[in-house]
């Protein structure tokens, strides 16, 4: 039988959480935020230094689920046929024909690494994937398979050799993580569990090994996400994502420090990203309604990305983070 029990499809989300942090230690939050991205059907934007666990976190979820994954290093001289693939003439007995050699943009999970470093058309190719949940060579339109997600990396610090990603496609990215140093307690824990792998990884052959776990089914995310359209909403809850938002539009009445550091506010994909993420929070917290802690969880992950500040918030060193908390601090709870 393909559906499942509510309980079912958390208990399989659950496993796949804790799979997720034996494999990946001092990162609680990446986890939890690439989670949100694949129930809530939406692609990631993740920052961080290198070594800080990126890559390592995508290719636990994909180890863990029934899916194919693939991984795209962005260079500055890739062609955006490189990513979606192209057509290819075979000849035959019968005679000569084209053929869609599918790129590695067609898996169920992709790691999109160091998206900044590729030319805008190979952005634009990834972003019609992204967006449109297509893509389209030689005038032909190829359909994305119905679990699909992209997980692209950029590293904060390095500029050479970069394009920056505009606005449009920032826009895109249900959510913006950071990821930041572990603390030096699970450090310890990385040092520990990186010498048993390699240990495991030098076990002879013909050594015991333990059972591979069967993955989680596709099937789990699909009931997951259809448990997740269907939590309600309170009126008051909607008012106070849309108020959250709006503050980003009209920051002069939420102070003078707002007016000074937001020059373009978010656009509506702000809200429903709102909606989305915190429906899902609430319900990988186990809870079939949404509150203000829902919201404020997830709501600098759904902003930080969209603002675009002022040369004066810039000049004073204000991150998106410090004028997120801002507006929380000015919006009214409900």
């Amino acid at each position: 039988m393909d559906d499942m029990t509510d309980t079912g499809a958390r208990a399989q989300i659950d496993a796949l959480r804790a799979r997720m942090g034996d494999a990946i230690i001092g990162q609680r939050e990446v986890i939890e935020r690439l989670l949100i991205g694949l129930l809530a059907n939406g692609n990631l934007l993740v920052e961080g230094l290198p070594g800080l666990a990126k890559t390592r976190a995508i290719k636990a979820l994909a180890r863990n689920m029934e899916c194919d994954f693939s991984r795209i290093q962005f260079t500055p001289d890739l062609l955006p046929s490189d990513v979606t693939g192209t057509e290819v003439y075979y000849q035959g007995e019968g005679g000569g024909s084209f053929r869609f050699e599918p790129g590695p943009i067609f898996a169920n999970l992709v790691l999109a690494d160091e998206i900044n470093r590729a030319p805008a058309k190979v952005q634009a190719a990834l972003l019609e994937a992204m967006e449109e949940r297509q893509v389209t060579v030689a005038g032909t339109t190829h359909r994305m398979e119905p679990l699909f997600m992209v997980m692209a990396t950029q590293n904060p610090i390095e500029q050479e050799g970069t394009y920056p990603l505009p606005e449009a496609q920032m826009d895109r990215f249900l959510m913006h993580v950071n990821i930041t140093y572990p603390p030096v307690e699970d450090e310890v824990e990385v040092i520990r569990l990186v010498r048993s792998e390699e240990i495991a990884a030098q076990a002879p052959a013909d050594g015991a090994h333990l059972e591979p776990r069967a993955p989680i089914p596709q099937k789990a995310v699909f009931a997951a996400r259809r448990e997740i359209a269907a939590l309600p909403v309170a009126p008051a809850m909607e008012r106070y994502i849309a108020d959250l938002v709006n503050a980003t539009r009209v920051p002069g009445q939420f102070g003078d420090d707002l007016k000074r550091w937001i020059e373009v506010g978010a656009s509506p994909r702000a809200s429903l990203a709102l909606d989305k993420c915190g429906r899902t929070h609430a319900w990988l917290a186990g809870r079939d309604y949404v509150d203000p802690e829902d919201i404020r969880a997830v709501v600098a992950d759904v902003l930080r990305h969209r603002l675009g500040l002022s040369y004066e918030a810039q000049g004073e060193g204000v991150s998106p983070d410090a004028v997120v908390a801002e507006i929380v601090r000015q919006v009214a709870l409900p």
